[in-house]
């Protein structure tokens, strides 16, 4: 089985080590993975904020990227979100029949993660061990957006070793919201601080989720905060097996 690789700019600039963790897990279930160096940004920052007609040319450049290849599997509900739920109109406004043809047919190759090794491999247990105790963090884009559901649970029960906790108000958004937090920094906070308290709550070592900006948002309030919680991706979690965990360690 061959994939290809969107790993998003986020990740690729901040976060690589979610990429690499992907890569992991998608070997490890037998696939064998492609990395088109063309790929940039899904224009997700623009689309969400109104510019759809300023993304046209990034939805273009994905296309010349990921189109000749059958499978894309991405580590982030948002980005998937963006090319499912937004590219049509992108391409529709363009005014241009042919892109709209190209978005139809590429949109249903398009997976997140944890869709992809549930719906596709067929599997919950990737080999991960991961001796801690968890918090899941279930996005919003990942929720109400390419509908997720309990596929990243699954995955976590089926890593041994890991202790899964509840999170209260699991559902409630982190405030984060892209540009929303720039534009509302102070309802941003509130929202986040929300969220951290419930993960501090817990009483879990770790934060999960499945999109980098969430974790990036919760994990810069649960640092200042001194709460020696750590957060990572899914793919990090499912990527670990007897050694010492990657992840974005939070110090007291």
């Amino acid at each position: 089985m061959r994939v290809a690789l969107f790993v998003t700019c986020l990740n690729d600039t901040m976060f690589p080590q979610s990429g690499r963790a992907t890569v992991s897990v998608l070997e490890r279930v037998g696939a064998s993975v492609a990395f088109p160096m063309a790929q940039t940004c899904c224009g997700q920052m623009h689309v969400n904020t109104g510019y759809r007609r300023q993304a046209t040319d990034m939805v273009r450049a994905f296309l010349d990227a990921f189109e000749s290849h059958e499978t894309i599997v991405a580590p982030s509900s948002s980005c998937t979100a963006t090319i499912r739920h937004h590219y049509s109109a992108v391409a529709a406004e363009s005014g241009d029949p042919l892109l709209v043809q190209r978005v139809e047919q590429i949109v249903p190759r398009v997976f997140d993660l944890s869709e992809f090794l549930i719906d596709v491999v067929q599997t919950a247990d990737v080999g991960a061990y991961f001796p801690h105790t968890v918090t899941y963090h279930a996005t919003c884009h990942s929720q109400r957006a390419v509908h997720l559901g309990d596929r990243p649970y699954q995955l976590l029960r089926a890593v041994r070793g890991l202790r899964l906790l509840e999170l209260a108000n699991s559902e409630e958004c982190c405030g984060f919201g892209g540009t929303f937090s720039v534009k509302n920094p102070d309802v941003s906070v509130a929202m986040g601080s929300d969220k951290a308290r419930h993960v501090r709550e817990t009483g879990a070592e770790v934060l999960v989720a499945a999109d980098r900006s969430c974790l990036m948002h919760i994990g810069g309030l649960l640092s200042r905060q001194r709460s020696g919680i750590r957060v990572m991706h899914l793919a990090e979690v499912l990527a670990s097996t007897d050694q010492p965990s990657s992840g974005t360690a939070v110090t007291a």
